[in-house]
C-alpha cells in the first residue's frame, strides 16, 4: 500500500510539473490582454491630457457647462438696438444662490411687518364693573362683570399685542443676494438695457410707447431701474408712475426682492454704473 502512495505522488509532481509552464504561459497573456484594454480606455483622448487621470480626461472633455454672455445690447426708446456694452461680471456673472435670495427676501418681508397690532382684554375694557345680575335665584349662570370676554363689548383673550418682527441679515450677505437675482434674470433674458429715457418728456403716454415698443410681454409686472435721483430721473418717474404695473426703484436702492418680484426688469444704462458705484466697493 505504501509503494502505491508513493507511485501517486510522484505522477501527481510530474503532471504538475508539466502543466505548470502552460498555465503559466495562459496567465501571463490574459493579464496582458486586460492591461492593454485597461490602458486603452484610460488613455487621454486629446494630447493635451497626456498625463492625466482617468477622471481629469474626463472632466476636460466633457461639454462647457453654458456661460452667460456679459456683453449685453443697449436699445433706444423705439425699442431698436443701439449699441452694446460689457455689464460688470461682479453683478450679473455671479453665482446664483438660491437658499441666499430666498433667506433675503424672508428678511425683507418680516422686515415690513409693523408689528403694531393691539387689543384691550378685560382689564383695559372701558365698561362698568357692576355686576350684571344678582348671583343666585335667576337661574342663569354666575356672572359677574360685562368686561368678560364673553361678552358684546367685553375684552379679547390672547389678542395682538405690539412686538418686533424684524429680522437681521449680513450686509454682504444682502449684497450678494441681490447679485445673484439679477444673475439669474440676466440668465433668464429678462433684463433689457435701454438708454435715452432720461430725455423722455413727463407724460405717461410716451412712456407707455415706449415699453410698447420694446415689447414687453406681461406688463402687470415690471421694475424700471433708474439712476441716482436727478431732475433727469424725476421726468422718468412723472412718466411711468401712473402705470399700473410699474415699479419705479433708484439703482442704489435695489434689493433682491425688488428684482424677483417683476417678470422684466428694464434699466436705464445709468443705472448700470450706479449699481457698480454703489455695491462694488
Amino acid at each position: 500500500m505504501a509503494s502505491k502512495k508513493i507511485v501517486k505522488k510522484v505522477a501527481v509532481k510530474k503532471v504538475i510539473k508539466a502543466v505548470k509552464p502552460v498555465v503559466k504561459k495562459a496567465v501571463t497573456k490574459k493579464v496582458a490582454t486586460t492591461a492593454k484594454a485597461v490602458v486603452k480606455t484610460s488613455a487621454p483622448t486629446s494630447p493635451r491630457l497626456r498625463g492625466a487621470s482617468k477622471v481629469e480626461a474626463k472632466m476636460a472633455v466633457s461639454k462647457p457647462s453654458k456661460s452667460v454672455s456679459m456683453n449685453a445690447s443697449v436699445f433706444d426708446t423705439k425699442g431698436k438696438v443701439a449699441g452694446h456694452m460689457e455689464l460688470p461680471a461682479e453683478i450679473f456673472g455671479a453665482k446664483i444662490n438660491d437658499s441666499l435670495m430666498s433667506q433675503a427676501v424672508r428678511v425683507y418681508l418680516a422686515n415690513q411687518r409693523q408689528g403694531t397690532s393691539k387689543t384691550q382684554d378685560r382689564g383695559e375694557v372701558d365698561r362698568t364693573t357692576k355686576k350684571v345680575y344678582q348671583q343666585k335665584g335667576t337661574g342663569r349662570a354666575r356672572h359677574g362683570s360685562r368686561r368678560a370676554p364673553i361678552f358684546v363689548g367685553g375684552g379679547r383673550v390672547f389678542g395682538p399685542t405690539p412686538r418686533d418682527l424684524s429680522l437681521s441679515i449680513s450686509k454682504k450677505m444682502k449684497t450678494l443676494a441681490l447679485f445673484s437675482a439679477l444673475s439669474s434674470k440676466l440668465k433668464d433674458s429678462e433684463i433689457k438695457i435701454i438708454q435715452g429715457l432720461e430725455t423722455i418728456e413727463p407724460k405717461t403716454k410716451l412712456m407707455a410707447e415706449v415699453l410698447k415698443n420694446l415689447e414687453i410681454k406681461d406688463a402687470s409686472k415690471i421694475l424700471l431701474v433708474m439712476s441716482k435721483p436727478g431732475k433727469d430721473s424725476e421726468n422718468v418717474y412723472r412718466a411711468a408712475r401712473n402705470i399700473d404695473g410699474v415699479e419705479i426703484v433708484s439703482a442704489n436702492s435695489l434689493n433682491a426682492y425688488r428684482v424677483l418680484d417683476n417678470k422684466a426688469i428694464i434699466m436705464m444704462k445709468e443705472a448700470v454704473n450706479s449699481l457698480k458705484s454703489t455695491f462694488i466697493k
